[in-house]
């Protein structure tokens, strides 16, 4: 089991992460990234029409502050974990339509068709999941975190009962706190005397993200997973750079074009990567040529696309999508890889079930010491 690393100060002044913040924050930038291009989209087909007369003009970016404040009050109102996924796609819709306007703030003009508009929104957004990662992953998730978790977990069903489903995911949590943790004994009985009850709130956006999971394991142990990847990363790193300098021919200038010129240089980093890793999988060394294959991507992610959407605007969507689905599977692949280096941790796994109707409410945990 693992030991307490987070700073006890944090965790005194109540700065508890959250263990599926990772989720909730991707789905805020999903559904930000999505209504941006629906918007421009849906007004591209209309003509860009105004909402309003006579002197007004409601702007999008006003429904979008709307939606934020129903996501805030939602997180404000209620507790438990139940509302946070609605809250995190009601609030990604929002700054998505607020940061589609970005144009408009930043310009003296007020031009919504600012050209470095996509690029900005891109930055944005990877800023966001920049932040979260580095929240999420700097220092592991402490015991004590862990079952603050747990607790949060069982408010539901403190009120309202738990649901198998729901039951099993709280006993997941609480297997992964060592039993010397404080107050682990009192969270398993807690969670042993709450009244089961099928009925839970619809979660589309968790049912969303099981059906995605499901979907990106299938894939990832698809025998022409690698090569498909590998030929994918090469294609993508030669035919960035073209894209780029195509849309951009008529500056004459190309050599000296800042944003091809951005393109090109992520674009070779890309492609190291993606020979170093194509190496490292044709010795056998599956794990560490993942790893070399989601540095490719991360790169292409966080250059080439940011320069892609600078020199090209929203025509580099295409590209910044298919990484995304690489990095989803190749997710997916470093998991199962590192499930089998732990065999423990499946053997583990099989006993998180909750028991059947007729059995006793809580699965018995052999390394409770009571």
């Amino acid at each position: 089991m693992s030991t307490p690393t987070r700073s006890p100060y944090l965790l005194r002044v109540g700065l508890v992460r959250n263990v599926r913040s990772g989720e909730h924050l991707t789905t805020f930038v999903v559904s930000g990234v999505a209504t941006v291009l629906i918007t421009r989209l849906i007004l591209g087909l209309s003509g860009y029409p105004q909402i309003g007369g006579k002197g007004l003009h409601i702007a999008h970016v006003l429904p979008g502050g709307l939606l934020m404040l129903v996501a805030i009050v939602l997180l404000l109102a209620y507790v438990g974990p139940v509302v946070r996924p609605a809250a995190a796609l009601i609030g990604g819709v929002g700054f998505g339509l607020f940061i589609d306007e970005v144009g408009k703030f930043v310009t003296s003009d007020n031009n919504y068709f600012y050209q470095p508009t996509a690029a900005i929104v891109y930055v944005v957004f990877v800023l966001i999941v920049l932040g979260s990662r580095f929240v999420t992953t700097r220092r592991p998730i402490d015991p004590r975190e862990q079952l603050a978790n747990v607790v949060d977990h069982a408010v539901e069903g403190v009120a309202g009962g738990l649901s198998r489903r729901r039951l099993a995911q709280a006993s997941e949590q609480l297997r992964e706190v060592s039993p010397q943790v404080a107050g682990r004994r009192e969270t398993r009985a807690l969670l042993a005397a709450v009244e089961p009850d099928e009925v839970e709130l619809a979660a589309p956006v968790d049912a969303a993200w099981r059906a995605l999971k499901r979907g990106f394991d299938r894939l990832s142990t698809h025998p022409l997973a690698p090569r498909v990847a590998v030929g994918v990363l090469a294609l993508q790193a030669l035919l960035a750079p073209a894209i780029a300098a195509g849309i951009r021919f008529d500056r004459g200038q190309l050599l000296t074009d800042f944003p091809v010129l951005g393109v090109v240089a992520g674009s070779v980093l890309s492609a190291t990567f993606t020979v170093r890793g194509w190496l490292r999988l044709r010795v056998g060394d599956r794990a560490r040529a993942v790893r070399l294959f989601e540095l490719a991507v991360l790169v292409s992610l966080l250059v080439t696309q940011v320069f892609q959407f600078a020199g090209t605007q929203f025509a580099a969507v295409g590209g910044m999508l298919l990484d995304l689905v690489l990095l989803g599977l190749l997710g997916a692949e470093r998991d199962r890889l590192r499930r089998e280096a732990e065999p423990s941790v499946t053997a583990a796994a099989t006993k998180l079930l909750p028991p059947l109707p007729d059995g006793p409410r809580f699965p018995e945990d052999p390394n409770d010491p009571v």
